[in-house]
């Protein structure tokens, strides 16, 4: 059988954004084109017996079906010339679609009305609009965040409600001010329109509201008390609604939750109180596409994704709380939806995406768009637990190198997950394969600040490089005692975002690796506070108080500090238009290291931001991994 290559990117294709009505099913794949240098996107369709392709794109995404099942709305990215999104709109039946209408600023999201006549559109727009005369490329900047990771300048504009007409596709703008719109929807009367805002981006960030606007006259009321991080919401029935929102007690590592909300009392209720978990998919995957993760209100019962330690399942929690779990086993559940059935797609460690319905109890596979895998070796992940030094268990897996050898001794490279509360575990990932079809042992866990364990498991605030750089080298320390095939003199460390900071902390506090890359880093809490977009709500709540208050703390937990420590061999990646761990991370990091004498390389990547390794340019994607495979096979062959 053929080893995984780097090259073999090519041959994914995601699977993701699913709609469904009745026993159809409406989803997009994504082919990743290396010789053109880019992703191509069309819809697919199950029409209750077959899958067939529905449109040719190239770039079709986001479909969704009217209420009454005769059409289907997509975005798409079909005239080369037009800079603006386009919103599109075909008949169930097929034929051709029609250009409804674009939008300057792209699309957010999209949704029916109940009577399948008009559309609700978010999309950004600028508060104030320059005179013609005042046109200039000087960025004039009056707030903050000013620019956002994959989007570019924020600053001035606002996500606002648009009404767009069917038939005529004529378009009209029903919101204004300050209100930075996140999520909206129709009520079942078609008269109101619910949706989850932001009053004050800068000065309240992790705050978010649920409002309702009457479209008769227009006005608008606010129905929570700003305490909350509230991101979707589904109706129960005229006076109730179940929200997904985090309470913020325990900063961003507060699990997010479901909650029934009254909307006559304001009354609150904790669903899910008994589960310990995010209520959503944080799981970790390198070929994977954009989904729609909505809740979804059904005889009874609210049915969300959650993350519960290594996998994401579907469950479904009642309005007294009582949770069960509807899909189970050791996967990633990206997305799903109900009709006759729920359909869902999902992926696991080593099948990527597919598109599956579970009837009757029993679960059928629809699509095979990624059975090429089959004729692939791949190394599967073997999984084993950690007691840590506080007797805490930490989940761990090791994935034995490709023609895998009885009494030969390999490298090892060790990968650390971004977030910090995101989760390895039963999700595909493309890098791990290669470095395994490359002779590598790859070691990977689940330390202290994951999600999918509980509060306090994620809870690191103010504590970074403490009991999670504990957890990690003890990981390490017991696979080499476990499995003796592992050259412990030959094992490298890499991550990217907090596992690029957690990198950088490794190999500035100790030097038992022989070589290490880190991506998307963060090396001054300092700098990343004033220059990233998150970095003025983020880094007081992950370091503590602010740089006036404690600078003390933010130097102390900055790699950057520490520098003078590394004896280990560094490759810095990073991205020019990375604005979640800007670019003067990498550069005063290579600085400092070049400066002070020690080995160290920085490779930049043009026109690319902090999501690279999942949806950077194909080409850039594949150099990246030649970048990392030859810096581990220079230092640890």
């Amino acid at each position: 059988m053929k080893k995984l290559e780097i090259n073999d990117l090519g041959k994914f294709k995601l699977v993701h954004n699913l709609d469904v009505y009745k026993n159809k099913a409406i989803f997009v794949v994504t082919s990743i084109d290396l010789e053109k240098d880019d992703y191509f996107s069309r819809l697919y369709l199950y029409d209750g017996r077959k899958v067939f392709q529905f449109t040719f794109g190239p770039k079709d995404n986001n479909p969704k079906f009217s209420p009454n099942g005769k059409l289907i709305a997509f975005t798409s990215k079909r005239n080369k010339e037009s800079k603006e999104s386009e919103l599109y709109i075909i008949s169930t039946s097929g034929g051709e679609a029609r250009l409804l209408t674009r939008f300057k600023y792209g699309i957010n999201f999209f949704d029916f009305s109940p009577d399948s006549e008009k559309l609700l559109v978010l999309s950004p727009v600028e508060i104030k609009r320059r005179r013609k005369k005042e046109k200039s490329d000087v960025h004039v900047i009056k707030e903050i965040p000013f620019w956002f990771n994959g989007i570019g300048w924020i600053y001035g504009k606002r996500s606002q409600i648009f009404l767009v007409d069917v038939e005529s596709g004529r378009k009209r703008k029903i919101t204004r001010g300050t209100l930075n719109i996140t999520f909206a929807k129709f009520n079942s009367k078609g008269d109101s329109i619910f949706f989850i805002a932001q009053e004050d981006r800068e000065k309240k960030p992790l705050i978010s509201d649920l409002f309702v606007m009457d479209l008769k006259s227009k006005r608008i009321e606010k129905l929570t008390d700003s305490t909350m991080s509230i991101n979707a919401f589904e109706f129960v029935d005229e006076e109730r609604l179940v929200l997904r929102a985090k309470s913020l007690e325990r900063g961003l590592p507060t699990n997010t939750h479901i909650y029934l909300f009254n909307v006559e009392t304001r009354e609150m209720k904790k669903l899910t109180a008994k589960l310990d978990r995010s209520a959503y998919n944080s799981l970790n995957s390198d070929v994977r596409g954009a989904s729609r993760n909505l809740l979804i209100y059904k005889d009874g019962w609210i049915y969300y994704i959650a993350t519960d330690g290594p996998k994401a399942n579907l469950f479904r929690v009642n309005l007294e709380g009582d949770i069960e779990k509807v899909i189970s086993g050791n996967r990633s559940v990206e997305t799903f939806r109900i009709g006759k059935g729920i359909f869902f797609i999902a992926q696991n460690s080593t099948t990527p995406t597919e598109l599956y319905l579970l009837r009757d109890e029993k679960e059928k596979k629809l699509t095979n768009f990624n059975d090429w895998i089959k004729e692939y070796k791949l190394s599967e992940p073997e999984h084993f637990r950690v007691k840590a030094s506080d007797g805490v268990e930490i989940d761990a897996w090791i994935m034995k190198p490709v023609n895998f050898e009885e009494g030969k001794k390999y490298p090892a490279v060790v990968e650390i997950h971004g977030g910090p509360k995101t989760v390895y575990g039963y999700a595909f990932m493309h890098e791990f394969q290669v470095l395994a079809a490359k002779g590598f042992v790859v070691i990977f866990s689940n330390p202290r600040g994951s999600d999918g364990y509980g509060e306090d498991f994620a809870d690191i605030r103010e504590h970074y490089g403490e009991r999670d750089y504990q957890d990690i080298m003890e990981v390490v320390d017991e696979a080499i005692r476990r499995f003796d095939f592992i050259d412990e003199e030959r094992i490298g460390v890499t991550g990217g975002s907090y596992g690029g900071f957690m990198t950088n902390w490794i190999v500035t506090h100790t030097n038992r690796f022989k070589a290490a890359v880190t991506q998307r880093s963060i090396t001054n809490w300092i700098s990343f506070f004033g220059t990233t977009d998150i970095g003025y709500y983020f880094a007081p709540d992950q370091i503590g108080k602010d740089p006036w208050d404690n600078l003390e703390g933010y130097w102390e937990k900055s790699p950057l500090k520490h520098a003078k420590n590394v004896e280990t061999p560094l490759l810095i990646i990073h991205s020019i238009e990375d604005y979640r761990c800007w670019l003067t991370e990498a550069l005063q990091f290579f600085t400092a290291l070049k400066y002070l004498g020690k080995r160290v390389e920085l490779a930049l990547f043009p026109g690319e931001n902090h999501d690279l390794s999942r949806r950077g340019k194909p080409k850039h994607r594949i150099e990246r991994l030649k970048l990392i495979v030859s810096w581990f096979e220079k230092y640890l062959a």
